[in-house]
């Protein structure tokens, strides 16, 4: 089936990218793998190129383009190259911290914050989840208590991605913690502020490139100016931007899949047992064809997603279907891809390997299949 939502400068747009990731990313990813972190400068040749902020205005450096089919194209690219651990920061940056910046921000906070960010100088992350509190974002424990012109920010966040390289962290706090939803606000945190402390780079099962930390608050001082938004209406925002958030993860999810039937794909045609390819028994040519069936009509609906999203008529119900349905069939595709690979599957130098312990994370980030399911369910009145 012809996909339809792309046009030829979005074509022309992935011919770059592409020729990007081939030059600046998989010749590096095995390494970066090792060292657990991408290096900064990744960021800033990805700007330079074009690939880095393209939903900001032209005149803060931005692409000025304010069409989600772009950031398709990066995480499909990414995907299709085998390197999500280390294009997930650019993802983060550009799908998920980005609306925070252009939509919440004061005039004064996009000149300061806007051209470093496109620029790739200034990295950034979002910080909600606490040690203890997962999906029931009011039970944090994060205070930001008012003194004069300044706000006292205490408490802890973990699993934070681009938690080691961020210089700018949309933190979750409770301004009022005699409140729950209505009690909690956003607030900037900047790389250098005194009391603001990372713990270690957490050592996870897949995504080895993408650095993922623990932060610590003591006593920060966080100019008032620094608040996103208005006080109390943090949870409001943050659920205002979830939709696009789940749907950057269905995106990625559908992309990875698509790889993975690939490769799966070429090696059950190669491989032979008994004197003929795999692919040729019954069973594996039942899974292939249940594969390329399930993929391509999730491919669909997120290209309907991705264009509702662009015409801003996307539901957070929308997005958490495409969410939930996309991860799990990515982690159903990888998983077959294993089996079908036999033993080589379970070998780290093969693709599939790398892609299936990189797939578990995705129906826990970003809200959990289960809340994903509630959201569901909650809109049919039930």
């Amino acid at each position: 089936m012809q996909r339809t939502l792309f046009s030829d400068e979005h074509d022309l747009f992935r011919d770059s990218f592409r020729r990007f990731v081939e030059r600046e990313i998989a010749p590096h990813h095995e390494q970066w793998e090792a060292d657990g972190v991408v290096p900064r400068s990744l960021f800033t040749a990805a700007a330079a190129s074009g690939f880095l902020c393209m939903g900001a205005p032209e005149e803060y450096g931005g692409g000025g383009v304010d069409d989600f089919r772009y950031n398709l194209i990066i995480s499909e690219e990414i995907q299709r190259a085998g390197v999500a651990g280390s294009g997930l920061g650019l993802t983060l940056h550009n799908d998920i911290c980005l609306p925070y910046f252009l939509h919440l921000t004061t005039d004064e906070q996009k000149a300061r914050w806007l051209p470093g960010m496109c620029r790739g100088e200034l990295i950034t992350a979002v910080a909600m989840t606490e040690p203890g509190v997962g999906s029931d974002l009011a039970g944090m424990k994060t205070t930001a208590l008012r003194d004069g012109e300044v706000y006292v920010v205490n408490g802890s966040k973990t699993f934070i991605t681009n938690g080691i390289n961020a210089d700018l962290v949309i933190t979750a706090v409770k301004t009022d913690p005699g409140q729950r939803h209505k009690g909690m606000s956003l607030l900037v945190l900047e790389r250098g502020m005194e009391g603001f402390e990372r713990g270690r780079n957490l050592d996870k099962v897949g995504l080895h490139a993408q650095d993922t930390a623990e932060l610590f608050f003591t006593d920060v001082r966080v100019p008032a100016a620094n608040l996103l938004g208005a006080e109390g209406d943090g949870f409001l925002n943050l659920v205002r931007n979830l939709p696009q958030e789940r749907l950057s993860i269905a995106m990625s999810a559908v992309a990875a899949a698509r790889q993975a039937f690939e490769w799966t794909l070429a090696y059950c045609k190669e491989r032979e047992a008994f004197g003929q390819p795999i692919g040729s028994f019954q069973n594996s040519r039942f899974w292939l064809a249940e594969m390329a069936t399930e993929i391509t009509v999730a491919e669909t609906f997120v290209d309907r997603c991705v264009l509702a999203l662009t015409a801003g008529e996307l539901t957070a119900e929308e997005a958490a279907m495409a969410k939930w349905w996309c991860t799990e069939l990515q982690f159903r595709v990888v998983n077959r891809g294993v089996q079908l690979h036999g033993g080589y599957g379970y070998m780290i130098e093969y693709p599939i390997a790398r892609a299936f312990v990189d797939a578990r994370i995705q129906t826990i980030y970003g809200g959990t299949t289960e809340i994903m399911k509630e959201i569901i369910g909650r809109s049919l009145g039930v």
